[in-house]
């Protein structure tokens, strides 16, 4: 049996100026929410041209399984391609283990054409 979807997961977003937003992320990153963080994300992106910098504040996020993390790659491509730098602020633990453990902690937290990854 699985579990139900838990109700306290959320996404807020706050934009301080034209060209950063922060979205506040609480709860499970995974199968259930992830497809919703990359939708959210993206319309923000289309909302504010502007866009230079996009936060993800992760204090409040308790896990995130295989989906999430394949998200997180996915809006990582996104933001890099249109110029935008990712941040993975305030990360717990747990995702930084998940993220080192997988190899993407470099990727996933530098700066647009500054990958710490290789092609192969």
């Amino acid at each position: 049996m699985t579990a139900p979807p838990s109700d306290d997961r959320s996404a807020t977003i706050a934009t301080p100026d034209r060209h950063t937003a922060h979205l506040h992320l609480s709860g499970d990153l995974d199968h259930t929410t992830a497809d919703e963080l990359l939708a959210l994300a993206v319309r923000q992106m289309t909302a504010q041209p502007g866009l230079r910098d996009l936060h993800l504040n992760c204090a409040q996020v308790r896990a995130c399984d295989p989906m999430g993390l394949s998200v997180l790659l996915a809006l990582h491509r996104r933001t890099s391609a249109a110029g935008i730098h990712l941040h993975l602020d305030d990360r717990p633990p747990a995702l930084d283990r998940l993220l080192t453990v997988t190899g993407t902690l470099g990727p996933l937290t530098s700066p647009p054409g500054r990958s710490s990854s290789t092609t192969g």
